[in-house]
C-alpha cells in the first residue's frame, strides 16, 4: 500500500536549499523508502527514534537525515539537514515522550 508523503514548509525550505544532486538524492530515498514501508527498521538507513514522540522516525540518504512520523497511510517529513547538524536539530524542535509513556511501550 502506498503512503502519501507530505513535506512540511520547514522541509521544503531545507529540500530547496540543497543543491540539485542532494535534492535527487533526497528525492530517491524519500520514494523508495518512505513510500510504501516508512517504518521498515533496519540497521542504519530507518530507525524508530526511541525517546521520542516527535519525530518518530529518521531516514539517512547519504550524509543528510530526513525526520518523519507516521500516521494512517501519510508521512509527514518535519525536516531535511545534514547529519552534522541532527543532535541540535532534535533538541531545538524534536519532542520527548514522558517517563510514563516511555515505560507504557
Amino acid at each position: 500500500m502506498r503512503y502519501e508523503i507530505i513535506l512540511s514548509f520547514e522541509a521544503k525550505e531545507d529540500f530547496e536549499a540543497l543543491s540539485a544532486y542532494d535534492r535527487g538524492a533526497v528525492r530517491d530515498g524519500m520514494e523508495k523508502y518512505l513510500r510504501h514501508q516508512p517504518t521498515k527498521t533496519s540497521r542504519s538507513r530507518i530507525i524508530r527514534l526511541r525517546g521520542m514522540r516527535r519525530p518518530q522516525y529518521r531516514l539517512r540518504v547519504d550524509d543528510k537525515r530526513v525526520f518523519y512520523d507516521v500516521s494512517d497511510r501519510v508521512v509527514d517529513v518535519l525536516a531535511i539537514i545534514p547529519k552534522a547538524k541532527t543532535v541540535e536539530w532534535l533538541e531545538r524542535y524534536g519532542e520527548s515522550t514522558s517517563p510514563e509513556e516511555e515505560s507504557s511501550q
